[in-house]
C-alpha cells in the first residue's frame, strides 16, 4: 500500500486513461449530434403523446406436420410394390401349373 501511494506512475497512467475516455465520449457525442440532425423530430401540438416499449408476442401461422414421414411413406410404397410383384409372380406360377396339368 505504501509503495502504491508513493508511486506516481500509477496515478499518471490512470489520468491518461481518463483523458482517453473523455476524448472518446466527446467524439461519440458529436457522432450522435450528426445522427440527430439527419432525422427531424416531430411532436404533435395537440393531443396525447405516448411511447410504447412493451414487446408483444407475435403469433405465427402453425406448421402442420405430416402424420407419417416422407421416408416412411416411401418405404411403405416400396414394400407394397414388392408384395404386389410377389403376388403377381405367384398368380403366374399357379396359371402355368393349371395349364400344364
Amino acid at each position: 500500500m505504501a509503495k502504491a501511494a508513493g508511486d506516481g506512475q500509477g496515478w499518471r497512467a490512470a489520468g491518461r486513461h481518463q483523458e482517453n475516455f473523455k476524448e472518446k465520449t466527446i467524439s461519440n457525442n458529436s457522432d450522435m449530434a450528426e445522427m440527430k440532425s439527419m432525422f427531424r423530430e416531430v411532436l404533435p401540438k395537440q393531443g396525447q403523446l405516448s411511447v410504447e416499449d412493451i414487446t408483444t408476442m407475435v403469433l405465427c401461422k402453425p406448421k402442420l406436420l405430416p402424420l407419417k414421414s416422407l421416408t416412411l411413406e416411401k418405404l411403405e410404397k416400396m414394400q407394397q410394390a414388392a408384395q404386389d410383384t410377389v403376388r403377381q409372380q405367384e398368380m403366374e406360377e399357379k396359371e402355368q401349373q393349371q395349364i400344364t396339368e
